[in-house]
């Protein structure tokens, strides 16, 4: 028995899988076994007819393939190239065990690639499970990026058996570097982009919403903007993803997969992601879900970026009160017969609504028509245990025809990269808004005076210790843009300003 290495996607996480051939004595057939779908059963032919044009003699004995482990589901049309390798090697004495192959063979014998492979190669490297890999030539620029794995590109099948065969020492494709502007720290590179289509620049007054988004960005602190029909929110948190924390080479590489599961050509860029679901959406589209297979929804392709809710109380309940657990444990997990999988969900929730129904209860020109009972059925929505997750909560202000343009996302930006600088000389491996209880004790002391503030706070506005710890989180980022080692009066202080009351 020969066997070679592939993998397949359980969830968004691969597996290796060994793929297995025999040929015994008896009438001939060919037979692909191991739970598989199928794209993979109809890949007989195609081996089959790529075996035939390109000269090699199929054998007329009963051949077997088996992708081993048998309890896991496989898909996806890159087993082809493996397979039709195995058969045409035969009886070669060639050592396979520590190749990966992936590819899909077309009926003349060609290499082309498929939209699983760049997430699949991406998973097996993060697992140090892969060192050297045969792969379709037009993917190489995408799967490049991924270091510490050589990569060799191959057209043909023709050309994949010569390399297997080859016993000289053959160049592979080198690791490409990002290029974009970066910095140091730790002696890894963190990549940011100098370029922002959306500009703060755009937005006139509202000077308090602002500095909570730029406080909102240099933590990754969940933000609640309030405020009439036209007042701006949409306009800031779709510029956050623009001043958002610089992303290291790991970073990016986990987007670019995000990318390519919702089925986009990766960009490769330092751009974090902005996923901004409609209040329609139903609950499997914004978590994932699934009978059979369990897709990643709108929370997990928000990974290391942004899930804006506008329109916040219009969503579901259901869907607000499940949104707080991967707020809280920054991952979901998805539950069900057949499967069950975990996805990373670490991301910036930022949240807009009106103050009322008909939105003008700030209004100082129109009058609010909304009853007592449309008021409270509307705040009902939001429950107490959700709204204590939300670390910046912010009331806009009217527009003013004073109102006048401040500060650009350029000078965001370098706030945020300073507070992120200050963040990682202390050995923070996380940002602020994700330090754990034990981290919070080491990196947000307080002195006595600290400590009465907080515990005047505790008293007054009767804090859970949830509150608490995302209050020092908060006064901590305030601090780190101000490039201030401890936390002063004053940063608790504008921390405690933005608690929802």
């Amino acid at each position: 028995m020969k066997q070679i290495l592939c993998a397949t996607l359980e969830g968004i996480d691969a597996k290796n899988v060994e793929v297995q051939f025999t040929a015994t004595k008896g009438l001939p057939a060919f037979s692909i076994v191991g739970m598989v779908n199928t794209a993979i059963t109809e890949s007989k032919e195609r081996v089959k007819s790529a075996l035939l044009s390109n000269d090699f003699t199929f054998p007329p004995k009963r051949l077997t393939v088996n992708l081993a482990p048998s309890d896991l589901r496989k898909e996806g049309s890159h087993f082809d190239l493996a397979i039709a390798a195995l058969i045409a090697l035969g009886n070669n004495e060639i050592q396979l065990d520590d190749w990966h192959l992936f590819g899909e063979l077309g009926l003349n014998g060609s290499v082309t690639e498929n939209t699983l492979l760049y997430p699949i190669i991406l998973s097996l490297a993060n697992q140090g499970i892969i060192t050297k890999a045969i792969v379709p030539r037009q993917s190489l620029n995408k799967l490049s990026k991924i270091p510490n794995i050589a990569f060799y590109g191959v057209t043909t099948l023709t050309e994949a058996l010569e390399l297997l065969q080859s016993k000289e020492s053959i160049p592979h494709a080198q690791s490409t570097a990002f290029e974009f502007p970066s910095v140091l720290h730790n002696e890894r590179p963190y990549y940011h982009h100098k370029h922002y289509p959306l500009d703060f620049i755009d937005i006139k007054g509202q000077e308090h919403a602002k500095r909570a988004a730029l406080i909102s960005a240099a933590g990754m602190h969940n933000l609640l903007l309030e405020g009439s029909p036209g007042s701006g929110k949409s306009m800031i948190a779709k510029r956050l993803q623009h001043i958002l924390p610089p992303l290291n080479n790991s970073e990016m590489l986990d987007c670019a997969k995000l990318e390519i599961l919702e089925g986009k050509e990766p960009s490769f860029a330092p751009l974090r992601p902005f996923r901004s679901p409609h209040h329609t959406s139903t609950a499997a589209s914004i978590f994932g879900g699934g009978s059979h297979k369990a897709q990643i929804g709108e929370v997990g392709l928000a990974h290391n970026g942004i899930l804006f809710f506008d329109e916040l109380p219009h969503f579901s309940k259901n869907v607000l009160e499940a949104l707080r657990e991967p707020m809280e444990d920054r991952r979901i997990r998805i539950s069900r017969v057949n499967t069950k999988v975990t996805y990373d969900a670490n991301f910036l929730f930022v949240a807009a609504m009106n103050p009322c129904p008909c939105g003008n209860l700030f209004s100082k020109s129109i009058a609010c028509r909304c009853t007592d009972l449309e008021m409270s059925r509307y705040r009902s929505r939001l429950s107490d245990p959700f709204l204590d997750r939300i670390d910046l909560y912010v009331q806009m202000h009217p527009t003013s025809a004073d109102d006048k343009s401040s500060y650009t996302s350029h000078e965001f930006h370098t706030k945020v990269r300073t507070a992120f600088a200050q963040q990682k000389n202390r050995g923070q491996n996380v940002l602020n808004g994700s330090l754990s209880d034990r981290e919070l004790e080491k990196y947000c002391g307080l002195n006595d005076e600290g400590e009465k503030i907080i515990d005047q706070a505790i008293g007054r506005f009767s804090l859970s210790f949830r509150a608490v710890s995302r209050i020092l989180k908060v006064a901590r980022t305030i601090a780190d843009i101000e490039s201030i080692e401890s936390i002063q009066k004053e940063h608790l202080l504008e921390a405690l300003s933005y608690r929802k009351r």
